[in-house]
């Protein structure tokens, strides 16, 4: 068998095809885990609960909510048939259609007793959080910066790493895998720190939603945010104009949902 060997490392040389089977093991692992992890807490908060998606174009689905780190799915209440006579149990919505969405939105009144118990004491407890919930939060929000940052130090090494010998042809031989890891960290960095929005987790805001060619306003207590969506609970929410408000929490995409005002 013939092998290309690298240059010596401290006097042992050490295959190409060696090196190239420990970076795609290392980079499937990375990624495996990061994906495991990387599921958005706003919409997570969401899980098992019966929610309406609404997109741009003003598309409805209703459904008890299951989140993966590659998408949503929407599970009917019952079996529906379609137009074409074949029955549809779920809805599914993948990660590249997030741009379409314009909220996720969990009325209060379509929830089971359970749930309802629930979410009203996840809300007393995210409304003007104590002194426990909020050193939690700055704990938290430390290993968020940190993990954000990291990405940044592993392109600083990687670059002077490139500089040196041996190292740097092995680590430019295998660019692609290299690519592959800082991408799965860059995509696991998806809970970003917000100095602007981190004082005004637990308090009443106004949230400026961008819908159709409307700015509309909505007043509710601010519970979380992530680097793709806000979520703010107990909101007056009407799906169409026409339609009286109900109460409501609602997961929308930083794209066209910004906390505009403090309303307290």
């Amino acid at each position: 068998m013939t092998y290309i060997f690298a240059e010596a490392v401290g006097g042992i040389e050490i295959p190409y095809t060696a090196i190239t089977i420990i970076f795609i093991i290392l980079a499937t692992a990375v990624g495996v885990f990061i994906r495991k992890r990387s599921r958005d807490k706003c919409l997570r908060d969401f899980e098992r609960n019966r929610v309406t998606l609404e997109d741009k174009s003003g598309k409805m689905i209703w459904g008890t909510l299951r989140v993966e780190n590659t998408g949503l799915e929407f599970i009917y209440p019952e079996k529906y048939k379609d137009r074409q006579g074949h029955e549809e149990a779920s809805y599914l919505l993948y990660k590249y259609e997030y741009p379409e969405i314009q909220a996720v939105i969990r009325f209060h009144d379509e929830l089971s007793e359970p749930h309802k118990k629930e979410r009203e004491k996840e809300l007393k407890r995210t409304y003007h959080p104590g002194p426990w919930r909020r050193s939690k939060r700055k704990l938290v929000n430390v290993f968020r910066t940190i993990r954000d940052s990291v990405v940044e130090i592993i392109n600083l090494l990687i670059s002077q790493a490139k500089k040196a010998t041996p190292a740097g042809k092995v680590l430019t031989s295998q660019d692609k895998y290299v690519s592959q890891m800082k991408q799965e960290l860059v995509g696991a960095a998806g809970t970003s720190f917000e100095p602007l929005l981190e004082r005004y987790i637990g308090h009443t805001v106004v949230l400026e939603m961008v819908k159709a060619d409307k700015v509309l306003e909505y007043c509710g207590v601010l519970k979380e945010y992530t680097a793709e969506f806000v979520e703010i609970m107990d909101v007056d929410y009407a799906v169409k104009d026409d339609q009286p408000p109900r109460k409501a929490d609602l997961v929308v995409p930083r794209k066209h949902g910004l906390v505009r005002h403090l309303a307290e």
